[in-house]
């Protein structure tokens, strides 16, 4: 397993900020961006230790399905807040919503 470094916490972390109000970005889509394909999972992995590095908008992340956190109770509320659109219960509207910057 890749281990979490300062440098890819703050790649990650980077990419997380610039993610626009009502738009989600996937993990797999923002490790592309910061040239680890293949890192998908460890973004997240990332971004659930992401509570020690300030206030980033995390919520704004999803699977590649727009499969919500499991068990992240907050992530949905906050993600209506800024009018996402969702397919049902537990998965945005990827395809409607899905940031497509950078």
């Amino acid at each position: 397993m890749t281990k979490i470094d300062e440098q890819f916490m703050q790649s990650v972390l980077n990419i997380v900020d610039i993610i626009p109000l009502g738009r989600v970005a996937t993990y797999g889509q923002i490790a592309k961006i910061i040239g680890r394909p293949r890192n998908a999972r460890l973004v997240g992995k990332a971004l659930g230790k992401s509570g020690g590095y300030g206030k980033h908008p995390c919520h704004r992340v999803v699977t590649a399905t727009g499969r919500l956190v499991p068990g992240w109770f907050d992530q949905r509320p906050m993600l209506m807040a800024e009018k996402v659109p969702f397919k049902d219960e537990n998965h945005v509207d990827i395809k409607r919503c899905q940031w497509h910057g950078i």
